[in-house]
């Protein structure tokens, strides 16, 4: 029997960041992934994550360099992305990219579906459905990292809490996008924050080179996610074109308050919950998150203490703590209702708020090094606020 270092189990970015990690540190690692599904993301990543991550330019499938927020009302605001630009990718490719760049730096891949973790021996071992037999197999290891996103059954089963994480269902549909047509522009990102697409959450349209993201997310029950996005696609001039695949999937909101079992699993990526909150952005977290879950595990084997596993969180939230708290101020406190999203977007007319928010997003901290410019965007959302202007107010 081969004795792992580490098994992570969930293939997608976190999992396969954490797997590659790993294996270029010297530790003995597989990677369990059951294959074939594809995430529902709107495929938006920062050049942060291009230089963080090392990212080839033959995964970018899109540069896009404005952004469009679109009111309830139909109002709108582009805001030029300066000095920088969203890359987008597409999960279907890029996913696997991931994966084999993690076997290719000496992670074993497993295709299969993961079962239960059996803890009759001295050391754990992940039993899994492997899928080309259909056999109940295991993976003997020192360590487990759960990265088998939201609603994880690792962290379900080895963590306490991790079955309360609030989540938005997201739907959205990979269209053939067209050069242009009606609203639809290939260099844009055009986000919706309208009740009758998504009553608490929003809308994307997405462009992904010769094809294009097209979807809304919402937490309410009831919501027809699948017509939403059908009018969402009407109202971009979009309903024509050929839908080429259909994903849905729950995103979580929060971070979990415990990544670890305290003996031999810790979690990443979307099982920890590391999804912006308001922006719902992903994929950045969950590669910060299986790369801080890979250096927690490589302390724990080189220490063996468990509560190194506990490394993880806190070397996540030391760096993002502070983004989540403010992203998810701004969900509260403006998707509450159609009149408040207007008074968002009334807001992203602020030239402050478009340099700030980008260069925020770009780099992935808070910017601040403009004082007044801060000063200036508080005394105007309190205004909005307390509604001290008018909704339309710019």
């Amino acid at each position: 029997m081969i004795m792992f270092d580490v098994v992570v189990i969930g293939g997608g970015p976190s999992g396969a960041t954490a797997a590659e990690d790993l294996a270029r540190s010297g530790h003995s690692v597989a990677l369990l992934d059951r294959a074939g599904r594809i995430k529902p993301c709107g495929g938006a990543i920062p050049p942060r994550l291009i230089a963080d991550f090392d990212l080839p330019d033959d995964q970018l499938v899109a540069r896009i360099t404005t952004a469009r927020m679109i009111s309830p009302t139909g109002r709108h605001v582009d805001i030029p992305i300066e000095n920088g630009f969203v890359g987008m990718v597409d999960r279907k490719d890029f996913d696997e990219f991931l994966r084999a760049r993690a076997a290719g730096a000496g992670a074993t891949r497993v295709t299969g579906t993961y079962l239960r973790i059996d803890r009759s021996d001295a050391t754990p071992a992940v039993l899994y459905r492997d899928k080309a037999s259909g056999e109940e197999r295991r993976l003997d290891t020192r360590l487990i990292i759960g990265a088998d996103g939201a609603r994880s059954t690792v962290a379900r089963d080895e963590v306490p809490g991790a079955d309360r994480i609030p989540y938005v269902i997201a739907y959205h549909e990979i269209i053939e996008a067209p050069a242009a047509a009606g609203s639809y522009d290939p260099a844009r990102c055009d986000v919706i924050y309208d009740g009758a697409i998504s009553p608490d959450f929003y809308g994307w349209v997405f462009p992904h080179g010769k094809s294009a993201s097209v979807g809304m997310g919402s937490m309410m029950r009831g919501v027809d996610l699948k017509q939403a996005t059908a009018d969402l696609r009407a109202a971009s001039g979009l309903s024509d074109c050929a839908t080429l695949r259909r994903e849905g999937a729950p995103i979580p909101l929060k971070p979990l308050d415990r990544w670890d079992n305290g003996r031999d699993v810790v979690l990443a990526g979307d099982a920890a919950g590391v999804v912006a909150p308001s922006s719902g952005e992903g994929i950045y977290y969950a590669m910060v998150g299986g790369r801080v879950a890979a250096a927690a595990a490589s302390a724990c084997l080189a220490t063996g203490r468990a509560r190194d596993l506990k490394l993880a969180r806190q070397l996540f939230m030391r760096e993002h703590k502070t983004v989540f708290r403010v992203l998810a101020s701004m969900q509260n406190a403006y998707y509450r209702s159609d009149e408040r999203r207007e008074r968002f977007v009334s807001l992203c007319h602020d030239i402050d708020v478009q340099r700030l928010t980008f260069e925020a997003y770009m780099n992935k901290k808070l910017v601040r090094a403009r004082p007044m410019a801060h000063l200036r965007i508080g005394l105007k959302n309190l205004a909005h606020l307390t509604r001290l202007v008018p909704a339309t107010r710019i």
